[in-house]
């Protein structure tokens, strides 16, 4: 009896995934147009450039807290503290720039920015070390620095003392520039999309965090570094936050310590509903950018029928939900 050619096996697992890929992907098109047919449909204002605009802009913070904890979910992984890592950087940003009663020295734009952006940096390497290092469950760490980081931006915020001051023009760019009706700042997310889709799949580290998440074990006995990557996936994540802050401050020009509240949920869901498995290793660049834009259509689409946001937020619920009983549904069956 002739034994079969075991060298194509992994050619025929990758073209099954590529077509389980091509039928997510043609299936989140096929929502998405629904979505907006049915928009336009019940609104008169859907396809205006107004609300275009405003949906792009509004799916720049989610856009990057998603790419950032798909990284983390990848590992196995979750960062709950990602909210208040945008609400620190966007304090540290504008406190870093502007004068406050006159008992600080300013820094330049773009060295407040990068500042602020680092600081996002140092608590996802400290969330990583607690996890990677210390084999600590990364929702307790991320539950306890995400209390730290929000009782840290109440601190350095000084909002209960002086009114904020306002923001100057060269600071307002980043966040409120445009280019037609395409917000620059939706193109910083494309480029972040495009270079997380290079890191993942054309980079030993990157595709080393899709190892973690499926088997930790095997990964270390092949002399990979398990720490080092959970470490890169938490910073990545908590850097990407703190961007998303800083762009949130020059668009809004307003910033309180409360910015960020429940901004996990979104970018929780926007992950499940692209296809990312909450137990790791598995999620896909393509498939968060699509769950990124369904959910904008949905939380568009509901503020202009007027749904109050706390109904929005029961309905984010109920889909990761669903989600998650779905995948449990297809692991159990395979």
């Amino acid at each position: 009896m002739s034994q079969p050619d075991v060298s194509v096996e992994p050619e025929r697992r990758a073209l099954r995934l590529d077509l389980r890929d091509m039928r997510g992907l043609i299936a989140f098109a096929v929502i998405a147009i629904a979505l907006v047919i049915i928009a336009q449909a019940t609104t008169d204002t859907f396809l205006t450039e107004r609300n275009f605009t405003n949906v792009m802009r509004q799916m720049v913070t989610n856009g990057l807290l998603s790419l950032g904890m798909l990284m983390v979910i990848l590992t196995g992984g979750i960062d709950l503290s990602v909210g208040c890592i945008v609400a620190f950087a966007a304090i540290a940003a504008v406190g870093l720039t502007f004068d406050q009663l006159d008992r600080y020295t300013s820094f330049p734009v773009i060295p407040a920015m990068l500042l602020a952006v680092a600081t996002g940096l140092v608590f996802g390497f400290i969330n990583g070390i607690l996890v990677a290092r210390f084999k600590l469950a990364p929702f307790v760490v991320t539950l306890a620095t995400m209390t730290t980081i929000r009782g840290l931006t109440y601190v350095f915020s000084d909002v209960p003392l002086a009114p904020q001051p306002a923001i100057r023009d060269q600071f307002r760019w980043l966040g409120a520039t445009r280019i037609g009706a395409v917000p620059v700042a939706i193109i910083l997310v494309a480029v972040a999309f495009l270079l997380g889709w290079v890191f993942l799949n054309r980079t030993p580290l990157g595709r080393s965090l899709i190892a973690i998440g499926g088997n930790r074990e095997t990964v270390r006995l092949a002399g990979i570094s398990v720490t080092r990557g959970i470490v890169v996936a938490y910073m990545i994540c908590g850097g990407l936050a703190a961007v998303a802050g800083v762009i949130l401050a020059s668009r809004t020009g307003n910033v309180q310590p409360s910015l960020g509240v429940a901004f996990e949920l979104d970018a929780i869901a926007a992950c499940v509903i692209g296809g990312a498995d909450l137990a790791g290793g598995k999620g896909s660049i393509q498939g968060t950018l699509a769950g990124v834009v369904i959910l904008q259509l949905m939380n568009n689409l509901l503020s202009l029928w007027g749904v109050q946001d706390f109904w929005q937020q029961v309905f984010k619920g109920l889909i990761i939900i669903l989600v998650i009983l779905m995948q449990s549904q297809t692991r159990r069956r395979n």
